[in-house]
């Protein structure tokens, strides 16, 4: 009974200091990266910028917008912030936002959405994010 005791009072304590450990790791391993969105803020509380608010709930509009979320996602050679920008359709219009990590991305997000929506009908306001 004691051994089983001290053995579980053991386990706890290694389990406990490796935690700790880990804790330790990710605080040394995080350097908090300043993030100064003010533009784009402003430029969101533009009553004449779309933003996912404004997405139209209409069926054209809302398979619109989920055809092109299928297409990215689909495509594994995109990173998750390619996987998840904002996709705005207003009345077969498509507004993209968000950023991106390289041109390229950009480039093929743009491609994919103007082969579903149709030519002439995507606005790209995606921005290539500054390598850390």
């Amino acid at each position: 009974m004691k051994k089983t005791l001290a053995r579980t009072l053991l386990v706890q304590v290694f389990l406990l200091s490796s935690l700790g450990l880990v804790w330790a790791q990710q605080d040394n391993n995080t350097t908090p990266v300043p993030t100064d969105n003010t533009k784009v803020n402003q430029r969101d509380r533009n009553q004449n910028e779309p933003t996912a608010e404004q997405q139209k709930e209409n069926s054209t509009d809302r398979q619109l917008t989920q055809q092109i979320r299928r297409a990215l996602v689909k495509d594994k050679s995109l990173s998750t912030s390619a996987h998840n920008v904002k996709i705005i359709t207003q009345d077969g219009a498509v507004t993209l936002k968000g950023p991106v990590k390289s041109e390229e991305e950009k480039q093929a997000i743009e491609a994919k959405a103007g082969e579903i929506a149709g030519a002439g009908k995507v606005t790209s306001e995606l921005q290539v994010a500054p390598s850390k």
